[in-house]
């Protein structure tokens, strides 16, 4: 391995568009549609994710001799927005210093709290997670930047990069798991008997509104579709003080280069839409991204984001939903709590010592919390 190892370059790209579409995918496997090449220049080609938004592509490509063998979606962060894996208390630190924290190197699907690889192989070449981390590291360093973040990647990343002396933390997301379930009264009969009344009242009510729902995908999606999820998306977004960081023709471009794995939740009102839920479907799960809605509706959005999500996913046969970030709500509705892991090398010598001493406590305290959050599971126990 030594000698293959010798051989390996590292380049890094500005644009996705530099990177033939079939050699990235090749690497990234079709598991996880966030990671596709189709997937990450949309958010570029629609002006989503670039400089003006502080997501810089830069973009990793490990060649060996002349061919591709592993690439690492990549971006030099001029702020901590949009990741959910929080650093600001890290950056204000180095900066209290008076050395730069951004630029900074971020391993992530921007905007998107979606857990898988990061570290992009392909299956034919034996790349070390260790031999990885040290090029990224070089690039790091060659860069000027004060660090290199790998959000919401695999457990089997995590282990391997700690192995390597990357500083390991891990977070908690809310996924539901199917077992085998048959339908969702299947998975209803799972739950303890009140649980299992407030879920149906709730559905009840959301599907007595008189509203019309929708499982659209592919070309069943057009322009009006995009048109209304635009304004539910922005309506959102200026409900919670956030930044609407995703333009209008990145919708458009996600129809039209991954619209068979696009599964969009929609509810009209005598045929006006009221609400929108955006999915994408993987091999394994569906991931919930965005939602919005206008006006009030009973339990419209149990309905439209998990409810509808998990007949869905039934339906197709799919081993989980995965519906986010955040939301303590999710789990009497059967999404249960998950450990997501990211891994951080920062080259200042003091930062990386209080960071890890932090990291240490905070593992302790979401361990905690996730086996606390265990306890309020909504599945029967005993006789129940």
């Amino acid at each position: 391995m030594a000698d293959a190892a010798a051989t390996l370059t590292l380049t890094m790209h500005p644009a996705i568009a530099e990177i033939d579409a079939a050699d990235w995918d090749a690497c990234a496997g079709e598991g996880n549609p966030f990671l596709s090449h189709g997937f990450l220049s949309a958010l570029e080609d629609s002006g989503s994710a670039n400089a003006r938004t502080g997501w810089l592509p830069q973009h990793a490509v490990l060649r060996r001799d002349a061919a591709i063998v592993a690439v690492v979606p990549m971006y030099a962060k001029s702020h901590s927005y949009g990741e959910y894996v929080f650093d600001h208390g890290w950056a204000n630190a180095l900066e209290r210093t008076g050395e730069r924290y951004y630029p900074k190197l971020q391993a992530a699907v921007p905007f998107s709290p979606v857990p898988g690889p990061r570290l992009l192989r392909h299956p034919d070449a034996a790349i070390p997670v260790a031999a990885m981390a040290n090029a990224l590291e070089q690039a790091c360093q060659s860069l000027g930047l004060s660090s290199v973040h790998l959000t919401f990647c695999t457990e089997q990343e995590w282990a391997g990069l700690g192995e390597a002396g990357w500083l390991r933390r891990i977070g908690m997301q809310f996924h539901w798991q199917n077992e085998g379930y048959a339908d969702f009264e299947a998975f209803l009969a799972t739950l303890s008997s009140r649980k299992r009344k407030i879920l149906r009242r709730e559905r009840r009510d959301a599907n007595a509104a008189g509203l019309t729902f929708h499982a659209l995908s592919g070309s069943d999606i057009t322009e009006r579709h995009w048109d209304a999820f635009y304004a539910f998306y922005h309506s959102t977004v200026d409900r919670k003080w956030g930044s609407a960081y995703l333009t209008r023709s990145f919708f458009s471009l996600l129809g039209q280069r991954m619209g068979d794995r696009v599964v969009l939740m929609y509810a009209e009102n005598a045929g006006k839409p009221v609400a929108g839920a955006l999915n994408l479907a993987g091999d394994e799960a569906l991931y919930g991204r965005n939602w919005g809605c206008r006006g009030d509706w009973p339990f419209l959005h149990f309905e439209l984001c998990y409810y509808r999500a998990i007949d869905w996913a039934i339906e197709h046969g799919l081993q989980r939903v995965e519906a986010g970030a955040q939301g303590r709500h999710k789990i009497q509705r059967g999404y249960m709590p998950k450990p997501t892991y990211s891994a951080h090398w920062i080259a200042h010598t003091g930062l990386r010592r209080a960071v890890a001493s932090f990291l240490t406590e905070e593992r302790a305290g979401i361990e905690a919390e996730m086996a606390a959050l265990a306890e309020e599971s909504p599945f029967r126990k005993g006789d129940d």
